[in-house]
């Protein structure tokens, strides 16, 4: 049985926005068909008030920390944030269970299809399995420069790894977790031990301290490393930013996902396209979680200028309000308002959707794809509210 969607107005995202348009969906989701509503019986058509766009891709999420949500203060900066983490981090698995549950259903009612999923835990691999959203999920590798403590952080996270079986729905790789907390020894195992192409997220540029550890070797994050007992002989001092550490290790024919980029100006980003090519480098923003941690947001035009692939995250409830991509969109578009809806959809859906490998079905209203259908309401002249919602439709 077919389904007949239209509203005010349609944004498929890859082409311009559609008016007097109907979506016909048969009852799996694909799109069969997007025609004039004038060839169509208006009885058998669902009308909505608002926008319909695609679901949503949150690019990048710690789904695992959702119980976590007030825990730690806003505004402290990362090295603080972290250690806030670590501290509060261990919760009875009921606890942390049911959060998960509960922040998935609230994650696709509002609209979201599919997470980029951070996984330092086997936590959320039950709820992934049920398949409810497309998930990619990145086991997190991370040794603080320790390399006499590598091999153990492999054999930790590769059985975290082990455990989650791959599906079309489901995939997975490891990663590292950021530049600050790797080692050459073990970005060179992430490096040479998986198959291409596959999606590597990295954490980049977040705080003042990671640039400065890379530029001098010095800085709150060699106090930090000294407060938690750990040499930092491993730490090379490049005379450069934090994310040219990464770029030796990084290779061209995977989607490499950067995620935060609160410093990154325009000469980081062009070297990271001559690296790695712009076709699949991929910039996630998460505007809240940058508020909450750091006060600061990245600058836009950097990516506008460089015509760099942006998509969007929201990170996890112990850095966020809420687990919500419309929400990112207007607080960009509160901050920097030179931005446009029809920039930030593409943000939100088909760049994200790339990022993660699932373009072929998601982030875009296309026939063939099924790529969810999501309403947003209160959009005045085509520009987001402050009362805007969004939930999913299809």
């Amino acid at each position: 049985m077919t389904r007949k969607i239209s509203a005010h107005k349609i944004y498929p995202v890859t082409s311009a926005p559609l008016e007097n348009a109907v979506i016909v969906l048969d009852d799996e989701g694909k799109i069969l068909a997007i025609d004039d509503i004038q060839h169509h019986d208006k009885t058998e058509i669902e009308f909505f008030n608002g926008i319909i766009v695609p679901g949503f891709i949150n690019a990048h999420c710690h789904l695992e920390l959702s119980h976590l949500k007030g825990i730690a203060q806003t505004g402290t900066g990362l090295i603080d944030f972290i250690s806030q983490v670590i501290k509060n981090r261990n919760h009875a698995q009921e606890i942390i269970q049911n959060a998960i549950v509960q922040e998935e259903v609230n994650m696709q009612t509002s609209g979201i299809v599919a997470v980029g999923d951070i996984s330092n835990t086997t936590d959320t691999f039950l709820q992934k399995q049920k398949q409810h959203l497309h998930y990619y999920s990145f086991v997190e590798y991370f040794d603080l420069f320790q390399e006499n403590n590598t091999e153990n952080i492999i054999k930790q996270y590769n059985a975290v790894f082990d455990a989650l079986t791959e599906t079309k729905k489901l995939k997975k790789s490891k990663v590292p977790h950021a530049p600050y907390s790797v080692s050459k020894k073990l970005f060179e195992y992430l490096s040479t031990n998986q198959q291409t192409p596959i999606t590597i997220s990295i954490h980049n540029q977040e705080t003042p301290p990671e640039n400065e550890l890379f530029l001098s070797k010095t800085g709150d994050f060699i106090s930090f490393y000294d407060r938690i007992n750990c040499t930092t002989n491993a730490i090379p001092k490049l005379g450069k930013p934090s994310i040219y550490y990464a770029l030796e290790f990084l290779k061209k024919e995977n989607r490499n996902l950067f995620v935060h980029n609160t410093l990154t100006t325009k000469e980081d980003i062009l070297a990271t396209h001559q690296t790695l090519g712009n076709e699949n480098t991929f910039w996630c923003t998460c505007p809240n979680a940058n508020l909450y941690i750091e006060n600061q947001m990245p600058n836009y035009r950097n990516f506008l200028d460089t015509n760099a692939q942006v998509c969007i995250g929201t990170d996890s409830l112990t850095s966020n309000w809420q687990l919500n991509i419309l929400e990112e969109m207007k607080t960009i578009l509160k901050y920097q308002s030179y931005l446009d809806l029809e920039t930030i959809l593409k943000w939100a859906t088909i760049n994200g959707a790339k990022a993660l490998g699932f373009d072929t079905d998601l982030g875009s209203i296309e026939i063939g794809k099924k790529p969810g259908l999501v309403l947003i309401e209160n959009v005045e002249n085509g520009k987001l509210q402050a009362t805007s919602t969004s939930k999913k439709i299809a």
